[in-house]
């Protein structure tokens, strides 16, 4: 048998009811040589995570039990702290509980982690997800900071960058399609997807669990970034997410606006996460900032009486407002409901 260069520690987080997106993600890492231990956060999920992870009767799993879901925030916080207490493991690879990788996912990322220079605490790696279509066209080599830290932007919107918006949208119609790059730059990336090294976590701590939940992925990998480092998307890395996310079905409307439409807890965390990260990293001009928030908050405020929904245009404002002013943690249910 082949020695095992490198050891690899899978964290994933689960809640609710998702047994049947985890078990796939625990199946697939188990037939991967270099996975020494799978530590699954269980944010206070509705059945016996533990009783259920039995049946690969397999003494890599560790499965740590919340009473209470502690968010992505609380859960990879505990999980990675965990990991660094307790695992000898080269690698951190961080998936959410519906990501599976590719067969030649883990091969393909430790080979390029081999290829790819730096010190192993200034370099971190990410799969490619498919369906995410930015994370597409900067693998084709597109510039990432066309759509990441866009200076002075509110909610992506930049009243001085339409123009260049509808220039890129109008190349993207007609462009043909790239070959993907072998391994392009990018400023933070989700958890879901991310390999780090052990003694990353020295140089950057861990996540936030002001952040409860969303964007929380964002502040924690750009830390790498802030420190001098470097993550790398690789595309050959690729990973499916079984489950859909929020949003990808929602049907555009005349004079109404997916925000206000499905408003609801996970819209007011992004929200508010986004406009505390935001603020602190892209703000250059605070004028600039300012009346790109006062053009959104008209039109949205239009959009709001246009479809009854003045409500939930109060918790958006109320939402960004918290944001801005770094009020964080587990909000109050009266925040969206």
């Amino acid at each position: 048998m082949a020695k095992i260069k490198y050891n690899v520690c899978v964290v994933t987080v689960t809640y609710g009811n998702r047994w049947a997106f985890l078990k796939q993600v625990i199946a697939q890492t188990l037939s991967f040589t270099q996975v020494a231990q799978i530590v699954v956060v269980n944010n206070a999920s509705n059945y016996n995570v533990a009783e259920n992870v039995k049946e690969f009767n397999s003494e890599k799993i560790i499965v740590l039990n919340n009473n209470e879901n502690l968010g992505s925030a609380g859960g990879y916080k505990q999980g990675i702290n965990y990991v660094g207490k307790n695992s000898i493991a080269d690698f951190i690879w961080l998936l959410d509980d519906d990501n599976v990788p590719e067969t030649n996912a883990l091969n393909n990322l430790l080979n390029a982690w081999d290829e790819i220079g730096g010190a192993d605490n200034k370099k971190a790696l990410f799969c490619l997800r498919e369906d995410r279509t930015n994370h597409i066209k900067i693998a084709q080599g597109e510039n990432p900071y066309r759509y990441y830290l866009v200076p002075n932007n509110f909610m992506g919107f930049d009243i001085f960058n339409i123009i260049n918006n509808q220039y890129y949208q109008l190349r993207d119609k007609f462009a043909s399609k790239k070959s993907f790059k072998k391994q392009v730059q990018v400023p933070y990336v989700p958890y879901g997807g991310l390999l780090l090294h052990q003694s990353t976590i020295a140089e950057i701590g861990l996540p936030n669990e002001a952040f409860y939940l969303y964007v929380d992925d964002s502040e924690y990998s750009y830390r790498i970034t802030q420190n001098k480092g470097a993550i790398w998307l690789v595309p050959s890395c690729k990973i499916m997410d079984v489950d859909q996310s929020q949003g990808l079905n929602y049907q555009p409307k005349l004079f109404h606006s997916r925000l206000l439409d499905q408003w609801n807890f996970r819209t007011y965390y992004a929200v508010r996460n986004r406009m505390y990260f935001y603020s602190r990293v892209v703000v250059k001009n605070k004028l600039v900032f300012g009346i790109n928030k006062f053009l959104y908050l008209m039109y949205l405020k239009t959009v709001s009486l246009l479809s009854s929904k003045t409500k939930q245009y109060r918790q958006f404002l109320a939402a960004v407002n918290d944001g801005l002013e770094g009020k964080l943690g587990k909000a109050n249910p009266g925040k969206f409901e």
